[in-house]
Protein backbone atom coordinates (compact mmCIF):
# COMPACT_ATOMS: atom_id res chain seq x y z
CA UNK A 1 0.00 0.00 0.00
CA UNK A 2 1.19 3.40 -1.17
CA UNK A 3 1.30 6.23 1.92
CA UNK A 4 -0.63 9.30 1.37
CA UNK A 5 1.23 11.81 1.85
CA UNK A 6 -0.50 13.02 5.20
CA UNK A 7 0.96 9.44 6.35
CA UNK A 8 4.26 10.41 5.00
CA UNK A 9 4.01 13.71 7.10
CA UNK A 10 3.65 11.97 10.02
CA UNK A 11 5.96 9.51 9.92
CA UNK A 12 8.81 11.73 9.19
CA UNK A 13 7.37 14.41 12.51
CA UNK A 14 8.13 11.33 14.36
CA UNK A 15 11.31 10.47 13.06
CA UNK A 16 13.22 12.62 15.76
CA UNK A 17 12.09 10.81 18.65
CA UNK A 18 12.64 7.53 16.43
CA UNK A 19 16.42 8.60 16.34
CA UNK A 20 16.48 9.45 20.24
CA UNK A 21 15.59 5.59 20.56
CA UNK A 22 17.54 4.59 18.53
CA UNK A 23 20.64 6.42 20.19
CA UNK A 24 19.93 5.49 23.21
CA UNK A 25 19.95 1.81 22.49
CA UNK A 26 23.08 2.14 20.63
CA UNK A 27 24.80 3.68 23.24
CA UNK A 28 23.65 1.54 25.93
CA UNK A 29 24.57 -1.75 23.79
CA UNK A 30 27.92 -0.05 23.66
CA UNK A 31 28.77 1.31 26.80
CA UNK A 32 26.74 -1.21 28.95
CA UNK A 33 25.98 -4.54 26.99
CA UNK A 34 29.20 -4.40 25.31
CA UNK A 35 31.26 -2.59 27.71
CA UNK A 36 33.60 -0.63 25.20
CA UNK A 37 36.13 1.71 26.28
CA UNK A 38 34.06 4.81 26.76
CA UNK A 39 35.38 6.88 23.73
CA UNK A 40 35.35 3.89 21.27
CA UNK A 41 31.52 3.39 22.08
CA UNK A 42 30.34 7.25 22.34
CA UNK A 43 31.87 7.58 18.77
CA UNK A 44 30.61 4.36 17.27
CA UNK A 45 26.94 5.27 18.93
CA UNK A 46 27.66 9.15 17.77
CA UNK A 47 28.38 7.66 13.89
CA UNK A 48 25.52 5.39 14.15
CA UNK A 49 23.48 8.04 15.20
CA UNK A 50 24.69 9.94 11.81
CA UNK A 51 23.69 7.28 9.56
CA UNK A 52 20.15 7.14 11.53
CA UNK A 53 19.86 10.87 10.76
CA UNK A 54 20.66 10.53 6.76
CA UNK A 55 17.67 8.29 6.95
CA UNK A 56 14.86 10.98 8.59
CA UNK A 57 16.31 14.77 8.16
CA UNK A 58 16.34 15.79 5.39
CA UNK A 59 19.31 17.70 5.05
CA UNK A 60 21.97 15.63 6.38
CA UNK A 61 24.07 13.94 3.69
CA UNK A 62 25.49 10.33 4.96
CA UNK A 63 28.92 11.65 3.11
CA UNK A 64 28.48 14.36 6.38
CA UNK A 65 27.98 11.72 9.10
CA UNK A 66 31.50 11.22 9.74
CA UNK A 67 32.95 14.38 9.51
CA UNK A 68 29.84 16.16 11.26
CA UNK A 69 30.89 13.71 14.59
CA UNK A 70 34.56 15.24 13.76
CA UNK A 71 33.43 18.69 14.13
CA UNK A 72 31.80 17.99 17.16
CA UNK A 73 34.26 16.43 18.98
CA UNK A 74 36.55 18.82 17.83
CA UNK A 75 34.32 21.68 18.93
CA UNK A 76 34.14 19.95 21.99
CA UNK A 77 37.97 19.56 22.49
CA UNK A 78 37.79 23.49 21.71
CA UNK A 79 35.43 23.98 24.80
CA UNK A 80 37.34 21.75 27.39
CA UNK A 81 40.68 20.59 26.26
CA UNK A 82 42.86 22.93 27.43
CA UNK A 83 40.89 23.31 30.79
CA UNK A 84 40.70 19.51 31.41
CA UNK A 85 44.89 18.99 30.88
CA UNK A 86 45.10 21.91 32.81
CA UNK A 87 43.10 20.75 35.75
CA UNK A 88 45.09 17.38 35.37
CA UNK A 89 48.34 19.27 36.79
CA UNK A 90 46.26 20.94 39.61
CA UNK A 91 44.71 18.06 40.59
CA UNK A 92 48.39 16.43 40.49
CA UNK A 93 50.16 19.14 42.06
CA UNK A 94 47.54 19.80 44.72
CA UNK A 95 47.15 16.15 45.47
CA UNK A 96 50.75 15.11 45.31
CA UNK A 97 52.57 18.47 47.17
CA UNK A 98 49.65 18.23 50.27
CA UNK A 99 48.10 21.52 49.28
CA UNK A 100 44.71 19.74 49.30
CA UNK A 101 45.02 17.61 52.19
CA UNK A 102 46.49 20.96 53.78
CA UNK A 103 43.37 22.41 52.83
CA UNK A 104 41.26 19.68 53.58
CA UNK A 105 42.76 19.82 57.16
CA UNK A 106 41.79 23.94 57.39
CA UNK A 107 38.05 22.56 56.97
CA UNK A 108 38.07 20.13 59.33
CA UNK A 109 39.75 22.34 61.87
CA UNK A 110 36.91 25.36 61.28
CA UNK A 111 34.15 22.90 60.88
CA UNK A 112 35.55 19.56 62.31
CA UNK A 113 35.95 16.22 60.70
CA UNK A 114 32.17 15.28 61.22
CA UNK A 115 30.66 18.26 59.15
CA UNK A 116 33.33 17.10 56.36
CA UNK A 117 30.46 17.50 53.32
CA UNK A 118 28.93 20.54 54.69
CA UNK A 119 32.37 22.51 54.39
CA UNK A 120 32.86 21.12 50.57
CA UNK A 121 29.21 21.75 49.58
CA UNK A 122 29.13 25.20 50.72
CA UNK A 123 33.06 25.48 49.23
CA UNK A 124 31.65 24.23 45.49
CA UNK A 125 28.72 26.27 45.29
CA UNK A 126 30.41 29.50 45.95
CA UNK A 127 33.21 28.62 43.84
CA UNK A 128 30.51 28.04 41.06
CA UNK A 129 29.43 31.77 41.18
CA UNK A 130 31.76 33.20 39.18
CA UNK A 131 33.09 29.99 37.64
CA UNK A 132 31.48 27.32 34.97
CA UNK A 133 30.37 23.78 36.75
CA UNK A 134 33.66 21.92 34.97
CA UNK A 135 35.65 24.86 36.22
CA UNK A 136 34.33 24.18 40.07
CA UNK A 137 34.97 20.21 39.78
CA UNK A 138 38.50 20.27 38.01
CA UNK A 139 39.50 21.99 41.49
CA UNK A 140 37.03 20.50 44.33
CA UNK A 141 37.57 16.93 42.96
CA UNK A 142 41.17 16.74 44.43
CA UNK A 143 39.89 18.06 47.94
CA UNK A 144 37.05 15.44 47.78
CA UNK A 145 39.45 12.72 47.12
CA UNK A 146 42.00 14.34 49.95
CA UNK A 147 39.50 14.07 52.63
CA UNK A 148 38.25 10.68 51.66
CA UNK A 149 41.96 10.09 52.33
CA UNK A 150 41.88 11.49 55.41
CA UNK A 151 38.81 10.07 57.03
CA UNK A 152 39.39 7.09 55.26
CA UNK A 153 35.75 6.92 54.21
CA UNK A 154 32.34 8.31 52.65
CA UNK A 155 34.29 9.60 49.41
CA UNK A 156 30.61 7.93 47.95
CA UNK A 157 29.08 11.23 50.09
CA UNK A 158 32.19 13.79 49.29
CA UNK A 159 31.86 13.73 45.50
CA UNK A 160 27.96 13.98 45.68
CA UNK A 161 28.25 17.23 47.92
CA UNK A 162 30.98 18.65 45.25
CA UNK A 163 28.93 17.50 42.63
CA UNK A 164 25.80 19.03 43.97
CA UNK A 165 27.35 22.28 45.31
CA UNK A 166 29.04 23.31 41.82
CA UNK A 167 25.36 21.79 40.00
CA UNK A 168 23.00 24.07 42.13
CA UNK A 169 24.49 27.05 41.77
CA UNK A 170 25.66 27.07 37.48
CA UNK A 171 21.93 26.50 36.65
CA UNK A 172 20.69 28.92 39.49
CA UNK A 173 22.18 31.55 40.14
CA UNK A 174 23.33 34.24 38.39
CA UNK A 175 26.17 35.36 37.04
CA UNK A 176 26.88 32.48 36.47
CA UNK A 177 25.84 32.70 32.54
CA UNK A 178 23.23 29.94 31.80
CA UNK A 179 20.32 31.57 34.31
CA UNK A 180 22.60 35.19 33.24
CA UNK A 181 21.40 33.97 29.24
CA UNK A 182 18.18 32.85 30.20
CA UNK A 183 17.15 36.02 32.29
CA UNK A 184 18.23 38.14 29.50
CA UNK A 185 16.09 36.26 27.19
CA UNK A 186 12.85 36.31 29.91
CA UNK A 187 13.45 40.21 30.89
CA UNK A 188 13.67 39.48 34.49
CA UNK A 189 15.21 41.72 36.99
CA UNK A 190 19.17 40.50 37.40
CA UNK A 191 18.68 41.57 41.17
CA UNK A 192 15.47 39.73 41.61
CA UNK A 193 17.06 36.18 39.77
CA UNK A 194 19.65 35.98 42.14
CA UNK A 195 17.41 36.59 45.49
CA UNK A 196 15.09 34.02 43.70
CA UNK A 197 18.14 32.12 42.41
CA UNK A 198 19.55 31.72 46.06
CA UNK A 199 16.21 30.80 47.72
CA UNK A 200 15.57 28.00 45.13
CA UNK A 201 19.65 26.65 45.01
CA UNK A 202 20.04 26.27 48.88
CA UNK A 203 17.58 23.90 49.57
CA UNK A 204 18.44 22.09 46.48
CA UNK A 205 21.46 21.55 47.70
CA UNK A 206 20.74 20.42 51.03
CA UNK A 207 18.54 17.56 49.43
CA UNK A 208 20.53 17.06 46.41
CA UNK A 209 23.73 17.03 48.15
CA UNK A 210 23.15 16.47 52.11
CA UNK A 211 20.22 14.12 52.04
CA UNK A 212 20.67 12.03 49.31
CA UNK A 213 24.54 12.21 49.45
CA UNK A 214 24.49 11.18 53.31
CA UNK A 215 21.17 8.30 51.85
CA UNK A 216 23.62 7.14 49.08
CA UNK A 217 26.68 7.01 51.14
CA UNK A 218 24.85 4.41 53.76
CA UNK A 219 24.47 2.25 51.00
CA UNK A 220 26.73 2.26 48.02
CA UNK A 221 31.32 2.46 48.96
CA UNK A 222 33.07 4.16 46.55
CA UNK A 223 36.35 3.21 47.16
CA UNK A 224 39.45 5.57 45.86
CA UNK A 225 40.86 4.64 42.35
CA UNK A 226 43.82 5.80 40.81
CA UNK A 227 42.70 8.93 38.38
CA UNK A 228 44.14 12.08 37.06
CA UNK A 229 47.99 10.49 37.39
CA UNK A 230 47.59 9.87 40.58
CA UNK A 231 47.58 6.80 43.13
CA UNK A 232 45.71 5.65 45.76
CA UNK A 233 49.20 4.94 47.74
CA UNK A 234 50.50 8.59 46.91
CA UNK A 235 47.59 10.20 48.52
CA UNK A 236 47.36 8.04 51.83
CA UNK A 237 51.03 8.75 51.69
CA UNK A 238 50.19 12.77 51.86
CA UNK A 239 46.80 11.90 54.05
CA UNK A 240 49.65 10.92 57.11
CA UNK A 241 52.24 13.49 56.61
CA UNK A 242 52.51 15.99 59.58
CA UNK A 243 50.68 19.16 59.02
CA UNK A 244 54.08 20.85 59.35
CA UNK A 245 55.59 18.92 56.02
CA UNK A 246 52.41 20.39 53.89
CA UNK A 247 52.25 23.83 52.29
CA UNK A 248 51.19 26.92 54.11
CA UNK A 249 47.40 27.60 53.44
CA UNK A 250 47.95 30.73 51.32
CA UNK A 251 50.34 28.87 48.91
CA UNK A 252 47.48 25.67 48.90
CA UNK A 253 44.61 27.98 48.09
CA UNK A 254 46.80 29.77 45.53
CA UNK A 255 45.57 27.55 42.32
CA UNK A 256 41.42 28.06 43.31
CA UNK A 257 42.36 31.49 44.00
CA UNK A 258 44.04 32.29 40.98
CA UNK A 259 41.55 30.42 38.77
CA UNK A 260 38.06 31.82 40.77
CA UNK A 261 39.45 35.79 40.65
CA UNK A 262 40.69 35.28 37.09
CA UNK A 263 37.52 34.21 35.87
CA UNK A 264 35.19 36.06 38.85
CA UNK A 265 36.94 39.50 36.91
CA UNK A 266 35.76 38.68 33.46
CA UNK A 267 32.07 38.31 34.55
CA UNK A 268 32.60 40.94 37.35
CA UNK A 269 33.68 43.51 34.48
CA UNK A 270 30.78 42.56 31.45
CA UNK A 271 27.97 42.01 33.85
CA UNK A 272 28.45 45.79 35.80
CA UNK A 273 30.43 47.87 33.41
CA UNK A 274 27.50 49.68 32.11
CA UNK A 275 26.70 50.71 35.99
CA UNK A 276 30.28 51.61 36.44
CA UNK A 277 31.80 52.91 32.55
CA UNK A 278 35.36 53.17 34.48
CA UNK A 279 35.14 49.26 33.94
CA UNK A 280 34.99 49.29 30.55
CA UNK A 281 39.14 50.38 29.99
CA UNK A 282 39.73 47.00 32.14
CA UNK A 283 37.56 44.68 29.37
CA UNK A 284 40.72 43.49 27.35
CA UNK A 285 42.62 42.47 30.01
CA UNK A 286 39.76 40.85 32.39
CA UNK A 287 38.44 39.31 29.16
CA UNK A 288 42.27 37.56 28.27
CA UNK A 289 43.14 36.92 32.07
CA UNK A 290 39.51 35.62 32.56
CA UNK A 291 39.57 33.26 29.85
CA UNK A 292 38.87 29.81 31.45
CA UNK A 293 41.91 28.32 29.38
CA UNK A 294 44.41 31.41 30.36
CA UNK A 295 42.87 31.26 34.18
CA UNK A 296 43.11 27.55 34.55
CA UNK A 297 46.79 27.51 32.56
CA UNK A 298 47.93 30.50 35.44
CA UNK A 299 46.61 28.25 38.34
CA UNK A 300 48.36 25.03 36.87
CA UNK A 301 51.49 26.76 37.09
CA UNK A 302 50.79 27.10 40.46
CA UNK A 303 50.11 24.13 41.18
CA UNK A 304 52.88 22.74 39.42
CA UNK A 305 55.10 24.96 40.89
CA UNK A 306 53.87 24.25 44.81
CA UNK A 307 54.76 20.41 43.42
CA UNK A 308 57.92 21.02 42.87
CA UNK A 309 58.79 22.50 46.12
CA UNK A 310 57.33 20.00 48.10
CA UNK A 311 58.51 16.70 46.52
CA UNK A 312 62.34 15.90 46.31
CA UNK A 313 62.67 14.66 42.59
CA UNK A 314 64.93 16.71 40.36
CA UNK A 315 63.29 19.01 37.50
CA UNK A 316 63.58 16.30 34.98
CA UNK A 317 61.59 13.82 36.95
CA UNK A 318 58.95 16.85 37.97
CA UNK A 319 58.79 16.98 34.09
CA UNK A 320 57.98 13.81 33.55
CA UNK A 321 55.77 13.31 36.34
CA UNK A 322 53.65 16.17 34.75
CA UNK A 323 54.11 14.64 31.04
CA UNK A 324 52.15 11.88 33.05
CA UNK A 325 49.47 13.83 34.36
CA UNK A 326 48.77 15.26 30.77
CA UNK A 327 48.62 11.97 29.39
CA UNK A 328 45.56 11.30 31.97
CA UNK A 329 43.74 14.63 31.23
CA UNK A 330 43.92 14.07 27.29
CA UNK A 331 41.98 10.55 27.94
CA UNK A 332 39.86 12.54 29.81
CA UNK A 333 39.61 15.16 27.63
CA UNK A 334 38.85 12.76 24.62
CA UNK A 335 35.97 10.25 26.50
CA UNK A 336 34.22 14.17 27.60
CA UNK A 337 34.30 15.43 23.73
CA UNK A 338 32.84 11.99 22.88
CA UNK A 339 29.94 12.12 25.10
CA UNK A 340 29.13 16.02 23.56
CA UNK A 341 29.88 14.39 20.07
CA UNK A 342 27.23 11.88 20.91
CA UNK A 343 24.98 14.38 21.98
CA UNK A 344 25.48 16.99 19.26
CA UNK A 345 24.29 14.14 16.65
CA UNK A 346 20.82 13.38 18.18
CA UNK A 347 20.67 16.95 18.58
CA UNK A 348 20.81 17.34 14.88
CA UNK A 349 18.06 14.79 14.08
CA UNK A 350 15.24 18.02 15.83
CA UNK A 351 14.69 16.40 18.53
CA UNK A 352 15.12 19.40 20.90
CA UNK A 353 12.73 21.45 18.60
CA UNK A 354 10.00 18.23 18.16
CA UNK A 355 9.66 17.51 21.66
CA UNK A 356 9.62 21.63 22.55
CA UNK A 357 6.88 21.99 19.93
CA UNK A 358 5.05 19.06 21.27
CA UNK A 359 4.96 19.98 25.07
CA UNK A 360 4.30 23.83 24.18
CA UNK A 361 0.69 22.40 22.99
CA UNK A 362 0.02 20.80 26.57
CA UNK A 363 -2.32 22.82 28.66
CA UNK A 364 -0.99 23.11 32.19
CA UNK A 365 0.59 26.16 34.11
CA UNK A 366 3.36 27.97 32.14
CA UNK A 367 5.91 27.58 35.14
CA UNK A 368 5.53 23.46 34.73
CA UNK A 369 5.39 23.71 30.73
CA UNK A 370 8.69 25.40 30.83
CA UNK A 371 10.63 22.95 33.24
CA UNK A 372 8.96 20.24 31.22
CA UNK A 373 10.22 21.77 27.76
CA UNK A 374 13.92 22.18 29.22
CA UNK A 375 13.51 18.99 30.99
CA UNK A 376 12.95 16.62 28.08
CA UNK A 377 14.93 18.57 25.52
CA UNK A 378 17.78 18.18 28.39
CA UNK A 379 17.03 14.47 28.10
CA UNK A 380 17.13 13.76 24.74
CA UNK A 381 20.08 15.85 23.53
CA UNK A 382 22.70 16.30 26.81
CA UNK A 383 23.51 19.46 26.87
CA UNK A 384 21.96 21.97 29.81
CA UNK A 385 22.85 25.06 28.49
CA UNK A 386 20.96 24.34 25.09
CA UNK A 387 17.95 22.87 26.97
CA UNK A 388 17.77 26.31 29.29
CA UNK A 389 18.30 28.47 25.75
CA UNK A 390 15.65 26.70 23.53
CA UNK A 391 13.04 26.79 26.75
CA UNK A 392 13.46 30.43 27.25
CA UNK A 393 13.02 31.22 23.46
CA UNK A 394 10.23 28.99 23.56
CA UNK A 395 8.99 30.87 26.70
CA UNK A 396 9.97 34.35 26.20
CA UNK A 397 7.14 35.54 24.40
CA UNK A 398 4.63 33.87 27.19
CA UNK A 399 6.03 35.81 29.68
CA UNK A 400 3.29 38.49 29.75
CA UNK A 401 0.75 35.96 30.66
CA UNK A 402 2.89 34.98 34.28
CA UNK A 403 1.44 35.89 37.04
CA UNK A 404 4.20 35.78 38.88
CA UNK A 405 7.71 37.07 38.66
CA UNK A 406 9.75 36.44 35.90
CA UNK A 407 12.91 35.02 37.82
CA UNK A 408 10.52 31.69 38.72
CA UNK A 409 10.69 31.78 34.87
CA UNK A 410 14.12 31.91 35.11
CA UNK A 411 14.39 28.97 38.02
CA UNK A 412 12.29 26.09 36.43
CA UNK A 413 14.11 26.74 33.30
CA UNK A 414 17.51 26.18 35.54
CA UNK A 415 16.03 23.03 36.98
CA UNK A 416 14.39 21.42 33.88
CA UNK A 417 17.63 22.06 31.88
CA UNK A 418 19.61 20.11 34.72
CA UNK A 419 17.83 17.03 35.37
CA UNK A 420 19.06 13.66 34.62
CA UNK A 421 23.06 13.97 33.12
CA UNK A 422 23.60 10.70 31.12
CA UNK A 423 25.57 9.52 28.77
CA UNK A 424 25.09 11.73 25.89
CA UNK A 425 25.93 14.71 28.64
CA UNK A 426 29.57 15.84 28.64
CA UNK A 427 29.60 16.73 32.06
CA UNK A 428 28.71 12.87 32.91
CA UNK A 429 32.05 12.06 31.53
CA UNK A 430 33.58 14.42 33.54
CA UNK A 431 32.31 13.71 36.42
CA UNK A 432 33.42 9.74 35.84
CA UNK A 433 36.65 10.22 34.69
CA UNK A 434 37.94 12.89 37.07
CA UNK A 435 36.34 11.15 40.43
CA UNK A 436 37.18 8.01 39.95
CA UNK A 437 33.63 6.34 39.31
CA UNK A 438 32.36 3.47 37.26
CA UNK A 439 29.31 4.03 34.63
CA UNK A 440 26.75 2.63 37.34
CA UNK A 441 28.19 4.55 40.52
CA UNK A 442 28.56 8.07 38.53
CA UNK A 443 24.53 6.90 37.33
CA UNK A 444 23.57 6.77 41.02
CA UNK A 445 25.15 9.54 42.39
CA UNK A 446 25.83 12.11 39.69
CA UNK A 447 22.30 10.97 37.39
CA UNK A 448 20.36 11.04 40.57
CA UNK A 449 21.69 14.27 42.01
CA UNK A 450 21.24 16.22 38.84
CA UNK A 451 17.23 14.91 39.12
CA UNK A 452 16.92 16.07 42.66
CA UNK A 453 18.48 18.76 42.18
CA UNK A 454 15.68 19.20 38.96
CA UNK A 455 12.59 18.04 40.77
CA UNK A 456 13.56 19.83 43.96
CA UNK A 457 13.93 23.09 42.19
CA UNK A 458 10.74 23.03 40.59
CA UNK A 459 8.83 22.14 43.72
CA UNK A 460 10.81 25.25 45.63
CA UNK A 461 9.77 27.44 42.68
CA UNK A 462 6.08 26.34 42.82
CA UNK A 463 5.80 26.66 46.63
CA UNK A 464 7.37 30.02 46.81
CA UNK A 465 5.96 31.80 43.63
CA UNK A 466 2.26 30.86 45.30
CA UNK A 467 3.16 32.36 48.69
CA UNK A 468 5.15 35.38 47.12
CA UNK A 469 4.52 35.82 43.72
CA UNK A 470 5.93 39.52 43.63
CA UNK A 471 4.44 41.06 40.78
Amino acid sequence: MIPTPLQATVHFSHSPLLTFIIGLILVVAMLVWLDLPAFIGLIISAFLVGVVNTIFVADFAAADAGSQVATAFGDGMAGIGIPILMAAIIGKGMLESGAAQRIVRGFQGVLGESNSDISLLGSSSVLAVPVFFDSVFYLMAPLARSMRARVGRDYTLFIVVVGAGAATTHVFVPPTPGPLAVADQIGSNLFMTIVIGLVTAIPAAIVSGLVYGRWINSRLDIPLRDTMATSTEELQEVADRPTSELPGVLESLAPILLAVLLIGSSTFVNTFQELYPFLASLQPITDFLGNKNVALTIAALAAAYTFYRYDDMSQSEWSDELTEALKSGGNIAAITAAGGAFGALLAASGIGDYLANALQEVGIGLLVTAWLIAAIVRIAQGSATAAMLTAAGIMAPLTGQLTVNPAYLVMVIGAGGNIFSWFNDSGFWLVSEIGGLTKTETLKTWTALTTIISVTGLVTVLIVSTIFPLV
